[in-house]
């Protein structure tokens, strides 16, 4: 995540989960800790995985204490593993007691998008065809969970509406159907854009192809229908298939060929990593 990115999105986006976690003090933290008291604190991995989050977790405690000091011995999309010390960091107690939990959700949820992604990666190896994301990703965390899919060895699919197109069965029931719905595209959308469109048999391949889309999206297909359907397809269109994939049912696409399998449980299925701070104590 470059720095422009950080400070125009995360920045706030950040502010606003510490905003929800201490909306006027933190009172377990004020009651004990009344003054400043510079500490440190350890960050623990507690389950093998891969890493992704470490600047956003590093930002919850600098907009919390400008002092404060984040030291890593891992990077994002390193392999980490069970007992290790993943990091340190420093600065006024209060600030790290009050920003614990928020920095742990965001690294524990990425980093666990991030492992998960690279597992069914890793089972697309040698196919040729790229993994991607979807839009299904918890609101206000998109920026981040995306992120943590390219981490892990995934691709991103649009990022939002307002990214490309993409016509899905809605869009062609209120077009009035798949070649309609492809020339209204054309027509509307910047000359630059590619047009996706949903299709759900063979018969709606056929009209994808001849309204001439870009890209023909194979959801909730048979694997044989699929199949078929990249032979009629061809190179006259990308193809990408989706329809709830998962890391255990993804082996039924490999031998497909399509350019693209795009996995909403990449970023609405991926368990956490369990990741942990210890051993917090004041230093001089």
């Amino acid at each position: 995540m470059n720095k422009i990115t950080m400070t125009l999105q995360a920045d706030r986006l950040i502010r606003e989960a510490l905003e929800e976690d201490i909306s006027s003090e933190d009172v377990s933290t004020n009651a004990v800790i009344k003054e400043y008291v510079k500490g440190q604190v350890d960050l623990i991995c507690k389950q093998d995985g891969i890493v992704a989050g470490l600047d956003v977790f590093r930002r919850v405690f600098e907009l919390l204490d400008e002092t404060a000091e984040t030291e890593f011995f891992c990077r994002d999309g390193e392999k980490v593993h069970n007992g290790q010390l993943m990091g340190r960091v420093f600065g006024d107690i209060r600030a790290l007691l009050s920003g614990e939990r928020v920095a742990l959700n965001y690294l524990q949820r990425m980093s666990g998008i991030a492992t998960y992604t690279n597992s069914v990666a890793e089972l697309l190896k040698g196919t040729g065809t790229k993994l991607l994301d979807t839009r299904k990703t918890t609101p206000n965390m998109r920026i981040f969970e995306k992120y943590a899919v390219r981490v892990g060895g995934g691709y991103n699919h649009r990022y939002n509406l307002s990214d490309g197109v993409l016509l899905k069965d809605n869009h062609i029931g209120a077009a009035g159907g798949v070649k309609k719905a492809v020339e209204m595209a054309r027509e509307y959308a910047p000359f630059v854009r590619m047009i996706e469109i949903e299709v759900e048999n063979l018969d709606m391949v056929r009209e994808a192809l001849e309204a001439g889309a870009d890209i023909i999206m194979l959801d909730n297909m048979p694997p044989e229908d699929m199949a078929e359907a990249v032979r009629l397809i061809g190179t006259r269109a990308k193809t990408e298939c989706s329809g709830n994939v998962t890391k255990e049912n993804i082996a039924r696409l490999t031998e497909i060929g399509v350019d693209y399998i795009s996995s909403g449980a990449l970023t609405h299925s991926a368990p956490i990593l369990d990741i942990s701070m210890k051993n917090l104590h004041a230093i001089e």
